[in-house]
């Protein structure tokens, strides 16, 4: 009798356990499930989060450099020359005056050859920055360099 009773508990046991391993099996694939959903939801928030800050961060830029009023930008000519003079005049790099005006440095290279000519938004920070001095170039150079570097982990 002993060997039916320890038979009997044996496959009661059994039966048990594969009931509730079909009763849970659902709810571990749906908790599954759920974990991968809010991996991939962090990674959306994360990339999201970057994007924000990366526009910002243009945003900033832009506001911070002057706009000249339209009647002041139609009382200046362009020539190749006074681009080079007054990035002469700055004491800056081809490089530099390129992040001050906003420009690549292939572009301040082309101006100052007259090979092309800017575009009207171009135009109106050349106006904006013809005013300012050595040191003022240099103070907007630093904020523009301090705003565009990441930031440290």
């Amino acid at each position: 009798m002993a060997n039916l009773a320890a038979a009997l508990k044996d496959e009661i046991r059994r039966l048990a356990r594969r009931e509730i391993k079909a009763e849970t099996g659902a709810t571990k694939q749906a908790v599954a499930q759920y974990r991968r959903d809010i991996a991939r939801l962090k990674r959306q928030l994360r990339d999201q989060e970057k994007r924000i800050a990366l526009l910002q961060g243009r945003e900033q830029k832009r506001s911070e450099q002057p706009q000249p009023s339209g009647e002041a930008v139609e009382s200046y000519r362009f020539s190749p020359r006074s681009v080079k003079a007054q990035r002469a005049r700055l004491g800056l790099s081809a490089a530099d005056y390129a992040k001050l005006v906003g420009v690549t440095q292939l572009t301040v290279y082309n101006w100052e050859k007259g090979k092309t000519r800017p575009r009207q938004e171009q135009f109106a920070m050349l106006v904006a920055i013809r005013g300012i001095g050595k040191r003022e170039a240099m103070r907007r150079l630093q904020s523009l360099d301090n705003t565009s570097s990441p930031p440290s982990n």
